[in-house]
């Protein structure tokens, strides 16, 4: 596989389970186990998904400055 694409599949193997998760919390928090909590619980993760996969490539790179600059300092 070309490694030009590894950060995009890397970065969506951490997305979905991620907001999978997130989607559950808030279904559960908000509604509880309704009837249709499933339907509400895909509805609420397809809209997620993308605005976290594109958030991320915004986050990530600064993420790892603040780190580095974090495990640099004595």
């Amino acid at each position: 596989m070309n490694k030009k694409y590894l950060r995009h599949i890397q970065t969506l193997f951490v997305v979905l389970p991620m907001t999978l998760i997130m989607a559950f919390v808030g279904i559960a928090r908000n509604y509880g186990f309704v009837e249709d909590w499933g339907y509400k619980l895909i509805h609420s993760w397809t809209a997620m998904v993308p605005v976290a996969y594109i958030t991320a490539f915004f986050i990530i790179p600064f993420a790892k400055k603040l780190a580095e600059r974090v495990a640099a300092r004595p």
